[in-house]
């Protein structure tokens, strides 16, 4: 059975997809860590719940010149953990922090993350729907809002490889979703994160095959 490490930031409710397919038996793989930055993500009272090992590892806030070293610290603690567990895939699951070339080169397993937007094959900054409709790529941490800001008829969710380039990486899946009249930020995104916590597991399920 291959072994997953989960990074959050928020509530966790993809992570409880995930620990519900393993629960039932057809997610084909084990969490074995969760890892958070806030120490008041509710996802890691869903990994408690369900005895999963959890963490805590903050990234403190310093001053601007010394953010680099303090940054590339916290990431050092982020990998001693990791790879105290070994994990054979490194899902990113609303963890809202850039990870750089040199974790991923450290981190010894793929790392996959959810964007709640519709990325393109070739990295490009636009996407033709299914239905023939090219839209702007959205990358960032504001992208639901965005795609209300811009009016834009549809959006959706992807997984991806992670690569130094954020929001960039292979994409592995996709769903689009309808922007409906009188949507806001928040109907939105609820419709978004039902087809990530689909998706989630789907990727999860081939990758362990």
């Amino acid at each position: 059975m291959r072994n997953i490490t989960v990074l959050i930031s928020g509530s966790g409710s993809n992570l409880q997809a995930l620990i519900d397919a393993q629960h039932a038996g057809i997610l084909g793989a084990t969490i074995d860590l969760v890892i958070s930055d806030r120490a008041d993500a509710y996802g890691l009272q869903r990994a408690l719940e369900h005895g999963i090992p959890s963490a805590f590892i903050p990234l403190p806030r310093v001053p601007k010149e010394q953010r680099a070293a303090v940054r590339a610290a916290w990431e050092q603690r982020l990998l001693a953990l990791i790879g105290a567990y070994q994990p054979d895939l490194i899902v990113s699951s609303g963890f809202m922090r850039v990870l750089s070339s040199a974790f991923l080169d450290q981190c010894g397993a793929p790392v996959i993350n959810q964007h709640p937007a519709l990325l393109p094959d070739n990295g490009g900054d636009t996407f033709t729907t299914t239905s023939g409709v090219t839209i702007p790529v959205l990358r960032g941490a504001h992208v639901v809002a965005d795609a209300l800001r811009l009016g834009l008829p549809i959006t959706g969710c992807t997984v991806h490889r992670v690569t130094p380039l954020v929001d960039d990486g292979p994409v592995l899946a996709r769903a689009e979703v309808a922007i409906l009249p009188g949507d806001d930020e928040a109907s939105l995104h609820e419709r978004i994160k039902a087809e990530e916590r689909r998706l989630i597991v789907d990727v999860v399920q081939q990758w362990s095959r």
